[in-house]
């Protein structure tokens, strides 16, 4: 049931149930694990190695220039993650060149110039008048008096699959030495994209997938039921619409979401590129001295907030992401609410809440357009927090992470925030 809702292919689900049952039975339970949790073990190691085990890079030309040519249906997201591949690569230390081979949707060329202008790389002036196949041979030599790295074609797309879409591709992969065939698929359409990845496959040669909108509701079913059909790997997946949203695609984090267990990996090295661990250290400290101020916890609010949407952060928790209803939304406008409302104070109100009266929560109230109930909440919630820390400190070892565990929801528990 966790791989149908995933949108996983059902003749895909089938193989794998019964790859699973062969591998279950008889199975020895390692003395650390219940039978349930062998089981569980087993599953995700299974869906794991159908997924490829490991993550692949993108293939290398043995010359010096590589070249990519990205596939897939109108509105996957080929433009955008054209740029993402491209901001990539140039992090890489890479020098990219990019060109437009899409001489059908309107502003297409000039999408994909901008988003070069704004990653300050180089791309072909194309137009569309002319031949796709001639725009991708015109860029193979430009790219290569520039003596660039890697040369990415962003070809058209169709609503649907049909013939002149394909040709046009075959004819561009015959024209062009393409070193790497990337499809481009909406994570979001689920069993649908695997068929139309396996006609591209069929007629063009897939090398490798990129998920889009991984960020989203998907599971990532779609991902396993690709590489299970077609034998090529996803590569890369889109987690959001920022230039930098591009990660490679690690089959054990996506084992974990089909089958709701988060992706604490992902989660991680989030916190380790967004937050300051310097400033960590220094909170830790004050927390253990009870000096953990308003100011300091707006600092922390707001280095999570780079990290992303509170909500996608939430999904990549286990057992967090697994028990959220379906369509749920964290409110952003809260958190939002709560920075104003400490912009608002006084530096010695942010030292010291308890000398907020009530004239003070009025005039905090009216500059941050909230109303005196939202500042109460705030420091009520605040100052249970730091008693509760307070707590775990003064009783420290086990005694204090079941403390923690209980605060944070565990059984009996709730979270004051």
């Amino acid at each position: 049931m966790a791989l149908l809702e995933a949108d996983v292919n059902y003749r895909v689900v089938n193989a794998f149930l019964k790859s699973v049952k062969k591998r279950a039975l008889g199975q020895e339970v390692m003395g650390s694990l219940s039978p349930a949790q062998q089981f569980i073990k087993i599953v995700n190691d299974e869906l794991v190695v159908m997924m490829g085990t490991e993550n692949h890079e993108l293939a290398r030309s043995s010359g010096p220039l590589t070249v990519l040519m990205m596939v897939g249906l109108q509105g996957s997201g080929k433009t955008t993650t054209t740029a993402k591949l491209a901001h990539r690569l140039k992090k890489q230390g890479k020098k990219v060149f990019l060109a437009s081979a899409d001489v059908y949707r309107p502003a297409a060329i000039k999408q994909l110039a901008v988003l070069a202008d704004e990653l300050e790389v180089s791309c072909f002036n194309s137009n569309a008048q002319m031949l796709p196949a001639n725009i991708a041979q015109l860029a193979r030599e430009e790219a290569g008096r520039q003596m660039a790295d890697y040369l990415i074609i962003d070809t058209a797309g169709r609503l649907q699959i049909d013939e002149p879409l394909m040709k046009e591709l075959e004819e561009i992969k015959a024209r062009v030495d393409v070193d790497e065939v990337l499809f481009v698929a909406d994570a979001m359409t689920g069993q649908e994209a695997v068929n139309v990845a396996n006609s591209f496959h069929e007629r063009i040669g897939i090398t490798g997938f990129v998920l889009t909108k991984m960020d989203g509701d998907a599971r990532g079913g779609a991902a396993l039921s690709i590489r299970a059909i077609t034998g090529a790997p996803v590569k890369f997946v889109g987690v959001g619409e920022k230039i930098e949203n591009l990660e490679p695609f690690y089959p054990e984090r996506v084992a974990s979401r089909i089958l709701g267990m988060g992706d604490l990996v992902g989660l991680i090295e989030k916190a380790q590129e967004h937050l300051d661990l310097s400033k960590a250290k220094q909170i830790e400290e004050k927390l253990r001295k009870n000096d953990f101020t308003l100011s300091d916890f707006q600092d922390q609010l707001r280095q999570i907030r780079k990290m992303g949407p509170i909500g996608d952060l939430m999904k990549m928790m286990p057992g967090v992401g697994a028990n959220m209803p379906a369509g749920a939304e964290v409110d952003e406008g809260g958190l939002s609410k709560v920075d104003a409302i400490i912009n608002s104070m006084t530096l010695s109100e942010r030292e010291n809440p308890s000398m907020i009266n009530g004239s003070r929560k009025v005039r905090v109230a009216k500059g941050s357009g909230t109303q005196v109930s939202d500042v109460n909440r705030l420091i009520k919630n605040f100052t249970q927090m730091k008693k509760m820390m307070k707590k775990f400190t003064s009783m420290g070892g086990k005694k204090g992470m079941r403390a923690m565990s209980n605060m944070m929801g565990g059984p009996g528990g709730q979270s004051p925030f």
